[in-house]
């Protein structure tokens, strides 16, 4: 490819014109892009959020009846006070230490509030029981207020309980499928309140990475400024580029913020290493790295085994005594392995077969791995699950 440059008009103070300085990007842009075509790239939407656009968390306090003698007993005396009070609320005054029912269950509400959501609209609900509930099953959520961290009211749930599961006692016997205290309530609480949230007051929109990368935002800023045809996106830091919006793009800020996000980029992934101990687990990316180390890896195994005998002598006299005698052995025995050399910028691929060739299971290797990273030796970061 051979692109000529125009000499750049300069003014009298030597600095470039914009439009100069927007060639000259574009240019620089376009020679990163036909360089790393052949790269993998993904949606800026599926990496990145807008900031401003969010979901808000809602939760309240509410009261499950209709249980079929599996809610709350006695003991839970949160469950007899709210009882109390919300029978108190339609005209009928009870103590709450005169009620004994075992169809009513205290339970957690919890909601998410999405972003841009108006009055009237309906949320999903989980509830989870508080005390010692042995069922949700067939109960009705009452009248509900969920509240926001400001301690405002911006929903109300109530409705039928679904728990996607059951509990059965009888003669002893016990059988549970799924967690029975735990449901949930699809529509079951509606919108009081909008949180009001106006992205494009600045006239500009700012994009958050989900995982912040200094290299990763070098990229979504050339290619952003590539295909807005403007130096229009500027990085704050590792995880932030505001991009502005001029007057033409402001007449329809919606289908900006969707040009925005179709943006592809390639992602740069440091190299990780996530080892899972319980399960045996090993997940390495493909950039990881070793430098020149000599490895050496054996198992010390001990075996004991016990063999009982049992000697009864046949005296004439009678006089002779069972005796139990206890024949102990033990193996001790160490794998022999010679010493490997591992490394010197070695790919995953090299990295695999050298460890395969030592012999090393997925539970060796996350020993390996760390003692890898400890001597300096491993350039990644390993993550125990």
């Amino acid at each position: 490819m051979n692109i000529r440059l125009k000499q750049p008009t300069k003014r009298r103070d030597d600095a470039l014109s914009w439009s100069d300085w927007s060639v000259l990007c574009l240019i620089n842009i376009a020679l990163v892009f036909a360089i790393s075509s052949s790269a993998k790239a993904a949606r800026l939407k599926d990496m990145a959020d807008i900031e401003g656009v969010r979901g808000n968390q809602l939760f309240g306090y509410g009261l499950v009846v209709g249980l079929n003698g599996t809610g709350d007993g006695r003991s839970v005396e949160f469950t007899t006070k709210g009882l109390s009070n919300m029978l108190e609320k339609v005209g009928i005054r009870v103590d709450s230490q005169d009620i004994k029912v075992k169809n009513v269950a205290a339970v957690l509400v919890t909601a998410t509030l999405p972003p841009f959501s108006r009055p009237g609209s309906k949320l999903d609900v989980t509830l989870s029981s508080m005390g010692d509930a042995k069922s949700l099953q067939g109960g009705t959520l009452l009248f509900t207020p969920l509240r926001g961290a400001d301690g405002n009211v911006y929903a109300i749930g109530q409705g039928a309980v679904a728990i996607g599961g059951f509990t059965i006692e009888g003669g002893g016997d016990a059988a549970v499928r799924n967690h029975p205290t735990v449901g949930v309530i699809t529509g079951g609480a509606t919108i009081e309140r909008s949180i009001s949230v106006d992205i494009f007051r600045s006239h500009s929109v700012r994009v958050v990475l989900r995982e912040p990368d200094f290299t990763t935002m070098k990229r979504v800023v050339l290619a952003l400024n590539y295909r807005l045809g403007a130096p229009l996106a500027v990085a704050r830091d590792s995880g932030v580029v505001e991009v502005s919006l001029p007057t033409h793009l402001m007449q329809d800020p919606i289908g900006a913020v969707s040009f925005i996000e179709q943006t592809e980029v390639e992602q740069d992934i440091g190299a990780k290493i996530v080892v899972n101990e319980r399960t045996g687990t090993i997940i390495m990316g493909d950039d990881l790295r070793l430098s020149p180390v000599a490895l050496a890896h054996g198992n010390l195994s001990i075996s004991i085994r016990n063999d009982v005998q049992v000697s009864q002598p046949q005296a004439p006299a009678g006089g002779g005594q069972t005796a139990v005698v206890t024949n102990g052995e033990l193996e001790v025995g160490e794998e022999k392995r010679r010493l490997e050399l591992v490394g010197g910028e070695a790919t995953l691929g090299e990295l695999v077969k050298g460890l395969n060739a030592i012999g090393a299971t997925p539970r060796d290797l996350i020993s390996i791995f760390a003692a890898l990273k400890k001597a300096g030796a491993l350039h990644a970061d390993m993550i125990v699950m």
